[in-house]
């Protein structure tokens, strides 16, 4: 039954999604036009993006081509009534060539237009869009092709689901997208040079050794002329070269165009006028402030690791550790040992983790801290993981319990403690990635911005920072040494502990049916019964072999069911995610809004305040403040007086456009909480742990009260 629904879903979406007309080669382009969505509603809106597949070696042009080339056009056949939206630019490559600067695109580009279908559209029609794409195509030699190319895009009731191939992709290209900020610009013209200068909050204290400066109009600047960057307390001056339009006739009133550095990029208009204060001054960036910077993210990723351990997502699988801890205490060589393994684990797990990240985002994907937690399967598989530790702690099974029993016996150190202290670490690094301590959130903004050497020394700091608590008390005799000596007591103390863990179970069960909904809530329910029924076989094989009977068939069985146990866990099906909760509530409650960019855009430009909240339903830190911060009737009554909209950016799963707004205001991860005052200005950013007064006084502050 499963299979036949899954194989209907499949169909039924194949017959609603747009038909992909064959990609058209030029000759040195493979190109086509794809769509973000299957289809389209009455009135509404789809991006369709013109993909270029281009040679190696070969690259075209942007809006502004540099000084040479000629920009990609496309010229629109559509339906009537249909209209389409001017391209979106993606921030370009500098091409150097000999004594010229071009700007354009190599290897793989989108070139997404905005389409809007006429409220008149009829619902089951299938419209068919046209453009003719016109490239200059350039290597050693540049050569005009054009391309006519199509797309059959399906008209429904309702506006369609995202394209599962290319929704994603094109979300990413939106995103990254240079775009306005709500920055201030200042263009001043000098005898010899132009001082662009850029304030705000988005240029604020940023990596700005390789910033760049594009022009929109060719003629702006000396485009091959090297520019000078000069930091500021609020921003960055950029001492460009003029170009003819500055030395001929009268000068422009405003330079537009696209400021680029440290990986983003946003559209800035700059007025003729004076030099802006806190523009420039501090000079250009230097490798000692690099160092600087590094040496304090180091410092913060230390100190935030610490803060993690007394975080409650980290709590359960500490609190084991320490009951481990209590039986080694007074033996001080299997405490080290377990100490220096418990931190060879933690570390371990910290860089394979940031490895991963670092490899995904190279890779184009918009992932951030605690992405894996975005995988249903993996929730999943953590959730039977979690289970089988309570059910250990509870006495249904030992692990290596008669190795451990005979090594105790001769006075020796414990072989599997060393490795159940790592597979320890391990665990507290994979339940630690649903917290944001305070600290963390600007060392992992920083290190995602670098290369890989500089990220992971980053995130070793942040593992050490989680270990060595337990290492330092593994090295301390004096401190172990006040620890009761081991008796019955610990056996009590183990099984009290297994509760913590299954309330981890438990929430990650919660967060599992906000991903993947309810019916694969049910499949991960009848898991968990088959992990409970494989651990008590195991324990039966145990002690049967314990007192000299046959238990290969218990052991076997134990092994079966576990296999089917994860088999039925970690495969879930299509299903519709739960919704956050929005729009009316009942008087007191605090009601949101999905966040968007335009949303936001919409608001600010009405001068209304603005409260987002980024936050997921794995982060353990998000739905804490949710229930002590921002759940009150304070904030509820604070927000409707202040006149706040409440926008909230749900990140449970993968969301391209919120990575990019977390990328934006340098994190990684969630929570990130901002107020953005009435009126223009930029956000304030609130504490990662809120408590109700914070919220409160941000919203009159951001008021104006």
């Amino acid at each position: 039954m499963i299979a036949l629904a899954r194989a209907l879903a499949i169909a039924l979406l194949a017959a609603g999604a747009p038909a992909w007309a064959a990609p058209v080669n030029t000759g040195h382009i493979e190109a086509e036009l794809v769509a973000d969505r299957i289809s389209v509603a009455p009135g509404g809106m789809a991006h369709v993006a013109l993909r270029q597949k281009i040679q190696p070696g070969w690259h075209t042009y942007w809006r502004n081509p540099g000084d040479s080339g000629q920009p990609v056009t496309l010229d629109w056949t559509l339906p009537p009534g249909w209209s389409a939206g001017p391209i979106v630019w993606p921030t370009p490559e500098r091409l150097k060539i000999g004594p010229l600067m071009d700007y354009g695109y190599t290897g793989d580009v989108l070139l997404p237009v905005a389409l809007t279908a006429p409220a008149g559209a009829k619902a089951g029609q299938t419209m068919t869009l046209k453009a003719h794409a016109a490239f200059l195509v350039c290597k050693d030699v540049c050569v005009p092709e054009d391309a006519m190319l199509t797309l059959d895009l399906p008209v429904t009731a309702a506006q369609g689901a995202p394209d599962p191939k290319w929704g994603p992709v094109i979300a990413v290209t939106l995103a990254r997208a240079p775009a306005p900020a709500g920055l201030t610009a200042v263009v001043t013209a000098g005898a010899t040079s132009l001082r662009l200068g850029v304030i705000g909050g988005a240029v604020k204290g940023g990596d700005f050794r390789d910033a760049y400066f594009y022009p929109y109009d060719p003629s702006a600047i000396d485009q091959p002329s090297p520019q000078t960057v000069d930091r500021g307390k609020s921003g960055v001056t950029l001492v460009l070269t003029p170009g003819q339009a500055f030395k001929s006739g009268k000068p422009p009133a405003v330079l537009q165009g696209v400021l680029a550095f440290g990986g983003r990029a946003y559209e800035i208009s700059a007025q003729a006028g004076p030099p802006l204060p806190g523009a420039g001054g501090l000079g250009p960036p230097s490798a000692a402030g690099g160092a600087l910077q590094l040496a304090t993210s180091i410092a913060f990723a230390f100190l935030g690791g610490l803060i993690l351990n007394l975080m409650p997502c980290v709590f359960p699988v500490l609190s084991m550790k320490a009951a481990s801890f209590a039986g080694h205490a007074h033996r001080p060589r299997d405490a080290r040992i377990q100490g220096l393994a418990f931190m060879g684990g933690t570390v371990a797990t910290f860089l394979a983790l940031a490895g991963a990240l670092i490899a995904a985002r190279a890779a184009g994907e918009a992932v951030g801290w605690g992405f894996q937690l975005q995988s249903p399967g993996v929730v999943a598989g953590l959730t039977l993981v979690m289970l089988l530790v309570a059910l250990n702690l509870s006495g249904v099974f030992e692990i290596g319990a008669g190795i451990q029993a005979a090594a105790g016996e001769a006075g020796g150190i414990d072989p599997g403690g060393a490795l159940g202290a790592a597979l320890t670490g391990a665990l507290a690094v994979a339940v630690a990635a649903p917290c944001t301590a305070p600290f963390m959130a600007p060392a992992i903004g920083f290190a995602l911005t670098q290369g890989p050497i500089v990220a992971l020394s980053i995130f070793l700091a942040l593992g050490l920072g989680l270990a060595a608590p337990f290492t330092a008390l593994a090295f301390s005799p004096r401190l172990l040494g006040l620890m009761p000596r081991p008796g019955a007591w610990m056996e009590g103390l183990r099984k009290a502990l297994a509760f913590p863990m299954y309330a981890t179970a438990a929430w990650l069960v919660w967060v599992f049916s906000q991903q993947a909904g309810t019916l694969n809530l049910g499949a991960l329910l009848a898991a968990g019964v088959l992990t409970g029924l494989a651990a008590w076989l195991y324990g039966v094989a145990q002690r049967r072999q314990i007192s000299g009977k046959r238990s290969a068939v218990a052991f076997g069985s134990a092994a079966v069911v576990l296999a089917l146990a994860f088999a039925a866990a970690l495969w879930p099906q299509p299903g519709a995610p739960a919704q956050a909760a929005s729009g009316t509530a009942s008087a007191g409650e605090l009601t949101s809004e999905p966040f968007s960019p335009a949303r936001l855009a919409e608001l600010r430009a009405q001068g209304r305040p603005v409260f987002v909240n980024f936050t997921a339903a794995w982060c353990v830190t998000c739905q804490v403040n949710d229930k002590l911060a921002l759940s009150g009737h304070g904030v509820a009554d604070a927000f409707k007086t202040a006149g706040v909209v409440y926008l909230k950016g749900d990140w449970t799963n993968r969301d391209a456009v919120i990575a990019q707004a977390l990328t934006d205001h340098g994190r990684a991860g969630v929570p990130l909480y901002l107020m953005y005052p009435a009126k223009g200005g930029e956000a304030e950013v609130l504490p990662q742990l809120l408590t109700e007064s914070m919220v409160v006084d941000a919203a009159r502050k951001a008021s104006g009260a």
